[in-house]
């Protein structure tokens, strides 16, 4: 029986500097309905990526003082890391500057042209770099403000070419109106009705005033306009005009993730291409809502973004993905604050579940010697714990149909709560002392084990960490047979005589208290007494401390380019990518090393050591090496596998 396919893209991210929680927020959303689906045995392609040319990117390489290329590296290199970070588990990640992509919109863009639908004329009116959207002088205010992002337009005038979009609007039109799902939620349909129904002029698609683009394949003076470009990603990834059987396979996409301020571009302009072109439309476009600060909308330009890395260190990932997933409901917008995410991961996290894999492990440890009970008396309370689990499972994969990710944790959260109650209900400390309690006991636990893997297999799609922790708690890590979401199906799946492993609290509590006491008050001058008669000691011994250790940053770095200095024997200059950048190293290793045979190699460099200039080139980082007494030979620290550039060293 063939597997059902499911294609799903987040948008393209603009790499004009680092993303922040929001972007973060529609990534994890694919990832986990495309784990969900996997789940359910669905063959999924999940597409993320880059969108790197225009007018933007251009002027902020010149006011970096790179090319554009090697600006979009450095800050694609950071995307990569994060998506890494957060556990993002997508099938490609398509970059706008990569030639299988741009052989797709020149041929897409010929194929329109050569239809009559694409033809050449002088463009006189306002742009927005900041949107890389073209502007009408009816849809501007007064002060010629951008509609969308509120900043200055500029007035443009040259030579382009334009896309018929108006000869399409009536047919769009009645697509959208006898395909209700194409544009979720209902509010971003009407207001495209509405956009479409106030009249579409013809869209510029190319320009000439700049040189950072895809070329036209027929007037190499124009580059295709940075949208047409962009939203073609997604036919390119799924192999249009290259791999027909993948493209025959995966097209169209079931969904196009968005966030809500470029639903016109995807429900207008995309549509229009695809019908211009012959091509099947997508299937459904959902324009998110934003996560909003107490200031507004969160924008880089601003200043006022949220990093998600920063978040991740301080609170793991799964608590960010849980946040994301379950604080809002998705498609409306909703506040981002670091105390609700406290309190999320106290109260939904550390509290409810967490509590319930320490209670149950603890009472199984102390009354069957860490081995899951046979289940023996049972009574009513079971079935209603049974009953549960069933409609949860059933609730949760309405919900996550409907991408309805806060709904789906909620009812998660229903049974999670309700297994606590259990424990309460049925009182297991009191059926231990005696031994005719010993039967129900058996039970108790056993179903409270059960609940727990059952709660495992509903959250995997959200929790990428915390599912296989649990599991190796109930000694069922490596039981493939009873993490599928068919296992799930009927209580009971869950063999007894398990041993369990007791561990650490998957979710300890954050201590919210500013002002702790101390049991002990000492003046300042004692303190630093202390501090410093320790820290004397330990530098004698030559011993460093823990804390001094952990401020020293080791990742794994791929080298990307090495080359002698000139006029600097033992020196070599290398590019590595560390994860989160590009930097340049100078080693004293070219005694030991060809340039050549270091490219591709996977070293490992302290990264937060002061930039230093060594023979006038700035060296951002040191290489880990070894050497025998008398420096004859010199071997790098590198690993053993494929470890991903940026990973730290534990």
């Amino acid at each position: 029986m063939e597997r059902e396919k499911f294609y799903i893209t987040t948008p393209i991210y603009y790499p004009s500097s680092d993303l922040h929680i929001g972007h973060a927020y529609t990534t994890v959303a694919a990832d986990a309905i495309s784990r969900f689906k996997r789940q359910l045995g669905s063959d999924v392609y999940f597409l993320t990526g880059t969108d790197e040319h225009g007018q933007k990117i251009q002027r902020k390489a010149q006011e970096a003082g790179q090319e554009p290329i090697e600006f979009v590296d450095e800050v694609v290199s950071k995307i990569k890391y994060l998506w890494d970070r957060l556990y993002i588990s997508n099938d490609d990640f398509i970059r706008t500057t990569e030639d299988r992509h741009k052989e797709v919109v020149q041929k897409i863009f010929k194929d329109i042209y050569d239809k009559g639908d694409i033809y050449k004329d002088y463009y006189e009116g306002w742009y927005c770099v900041q949107c890389e959207a073209f502007w009408s002088q009816r849809q501007l205010k007064e002060e010629q403000g951008c509609p969308d992002c509120k900043r200055p337009t500029e007035w443009v005038k040259e030579e382009s070419y334009f896309f018929r979009m108006s000869k399409y609007a009536d047919r769009l039109l009645d697509y959208i109106e006898k395909n209700p799902d194409f544009i979720q939620p209902s509010s971003r349909r009407n207001e495209m009705i509405s956009f479409i129904k106030s009249g579409l002029e013809d869209l510029c698609v190319s320009r000439t005033t700049f040189d950072w683009g895809i070329p036209v394949s027929f007037d190499d003076k124009h580059v295709v306009y940075v949208w047409f470009d962009a939203l073609t990603n997604y036919i390119t990834a799924v192999g249009y005009g290259q791999d027909n059987e993948k493209f025959d396979r995966y097209w169209p996409a079931d969904v196009h993730l968005v966030g809500k301020e470029i639903v016109r571009f995807h429900t207008v302009i995309w549509p229009i291409i695809l019908m211009a072109a012959g091509i099947e439309l997508p299937k459904k476009v959902f324009g998110h809502g934003w996560l909003v600060l107490e200031s507004g909308k969160m924008s880089k330009s601003k200043g006022n973004v949220i990093d998600p890395l920063i978040l991740i260190d301080k609170y793991g990932v799964d608590a960010v993905r849980y946040y994301l997933l379950r604080e809002v409901a998705f498609g409306s917008d909703g506040y981002y604050s670091e105390e609700a995410l406290v309190n999320r991961i106290n109260s939904d996290l550390a509290n409810d579940l967490g509590n319930l894999l320490s209670r149950t492990v603890a009472m199984i440890d102390k009354y069957f010697e860490g081995t899951i009970p046979e289940p023996k008396e049972t009574e009513d309370i079971d079935e209603e714990l049974k009953k549960l689990a069933a409609e949860t499972k059933t609730e949760t994969e309405k919900a996550m149909e409907k991408l309805e990710f806060s709904t789906a944790l909620a009812s998660i959260w229903k049974f999670v709560s309700r297994s606590n109650k259990y424990i309460d209900e049925t009182t297991p400390w009191i059926l231990a002392k005696e031994e005719s309690g010993r039967p129900r006991l058996q039970t108790v636990l056993y179903n409270l084990a059960e609940a727990l893997r059952i709660i495992t297999v509903l959250i995997s799609a959200h929790l990428p960490l915390a599912p296989l922790k649990i599991r190796r708690q109930l000694g069922i890590a490596k039981e493939s047979d009873l993490l599928t979401w068919e296992s799930i199906s009927t209580w009971g799946a869950l063999p007894a005589g398990v041993q369990i492993s007791k561990g650490e609290p998957i979710f300890p509590r954050i201590d919210t208290t500013k002002d702790k006491k101390e049991t002990k008050k000492e003046s300042a001058e004692e303190k630093e007494g202390k501090k410093a008669k320790k820290g004397s000691k330990e530098q004698e011994e030559g011993i460093v401390t823990i804390d001094e250790f952990k401020k020293m940053d080791f990742r794994v770095a791929k080298v990307l380019e090495a080359q002698r200095v000139p006029k600097a024997e033992k020196l070599l200059k290398l590019k590595v990518d560390v994860g989160d950048k590009v930097r340049q190293i100078v080693s004293g290793i070219a005694p030991f090393y060809q340039p050549e045979e270091l490219v591709g190699m996977r070293i490992i460099v302290l990264v937060n050591l002061k930039p230093a200039k060594i023979f006038g080139l700035e060296s951002q980082g040191m290489l880990l090496a070894a050497s025998n007494e008398d420096d004859s030979h010199l071997t790098l620290a590198t690993t053993d596998k494929d470890i991903k550039s940026g990973y730290p060293l534990t």
